[in-house]
């Protein structure tokens, strides 16, 4: 009697208005990356994608082809770092789409789209509640998508400005003496809000915002004793935020404001024995109405691949640990 039960299946999945440059990638690098996750043969033939191998690889690699059709016919950019995120989400075909999870943001360069679920759902929780604490490893977009959703509010005059700030802390280094005024020796540690910014705003126009104190970036320090309404406010690296700091920095909180709280639990660099605010605000405010927290997982990641290699590397070894 023949075995059958590993006999290869194929399924096809239809290409049909898709760009095929932007769907298999320079080199058809796209295809090959899914083919290495997926286990399956992929082949683009005609107006169909053949999928080949066992039927759990072609299963797998139906879905994630599925999501990949999607986005070039939306004429989105496809690239191997994409195939990987959808390879790490249960349903790929519930990624978001050009509208899901997008700003488009007014005189910005360019819009910005979210590339995963969790992205789509933070710019959400961001656009209903007043206070959103975005929590998880580096290079999920935290900053960046809660400056796109400031500068979105701002240039729709939402909000009469953006106020962007961090602990001035060092990260395990000690920087000694830095030169120039004040501005110059706090602009190194406020230098990824600036990038950013940069990303979204021509350079000559953000510094007109800035000397018209429409955008503030500066220290945590300086929102001491202020009272922040008509704003859309950022504390970026929460986790180097004392708990007495992020009291301050929550009661500054005025009328038609929001507060969006962005950090990394696994990068604290406080003094040992000093709770992180951030630690202190996640286990005080929870269940609070208008407070949202959410977090990211190395799915998330949107940096180089390895970046997201590197993080499970660190976490499986402090689990080890």
């Amino acid at each position: 009697m023949t075995d059958t039960t590993l006999a290869p299946v194929t399924a096809r999945v239809t290409v049909e208005g898709a760009d095929l440059l932007l769907l298999a990638g320079v080199n058809d690098a796209n295809l090959v990356e899914l083919a290495k996750l997926s286990g399956a043969r992929i082949a683009l033939r005609g107006d169909s994608l053949a999928i080949t191998g066992d039927a759990d690889a072609v299963a797998r690699a139906e879905g994630i082809a599925t999501a990949l059709v999607t986005m070039a016919r939306e004429g989105r950019v496809v690239t191997a770092d994409d195939v990987l995120r959808l390879s790490l989400i249960d349903r790929p075909n519930d990624a978001p789409g050009a509208t899901a999870g997008s700003l488009v943001v007014p005189g910005a360069r360019r819009g910005v789209q979210a590339k995963t679920p969790g992205q789509a759902e933070y710019l959400k929780m961001i656009g209903q509640h007043d206070i959103v604490v975005g929590i998880g490893p580096a290079g999920t977009g935290k900053t960046y998508l809660a400056v796109a959703a400031a500068v979105d509010a701002l240039m729709r005059k939402r909000v009469r400005r953006i106020v962007l700030a961090r602990p001035a802390v060092e990260a395990g280094e000690s920087l000694g003496f830095l030169p120039g005024d004040m501005q110059a020796k706090i602009d190194p540690y406020l230098r990824p809000l600036y990038d950013a910014l940069d990303d979204l705003i021509p350079v000559d126009r953000i510094q007109k915002l800035i000397e018209t104190r429409t955008i503030e970036v500066a220290p945590l320090a300086f929102m001491r004793g202020r009272t922040l309404g008509d704003s859309f406010v950022i504390l970026d690296e929460a986790q180097n935020a004392t708990g007495l700091q992020m009291k301050m920095f929550l009661t500054r909180l005025g009328v038609n404001s929001k507060i969006v709280i962005t950090g990394d639990k696994t990068q604290v660099d406080l003094p040992r024995g000093e709770e992180s605010g951030l630690t202190q605000v996640e286990r005080i405010l929870r269940g609070i109405e208008g407070i949202g927290f959410h977090y990211f997982t190395d799915a998330d990641v949107v940096r180089h691949r390895l970046v997201r290699d590197i993080i499970r590397a660190y976490s499986a070894d402090e689990a080890s640990a």
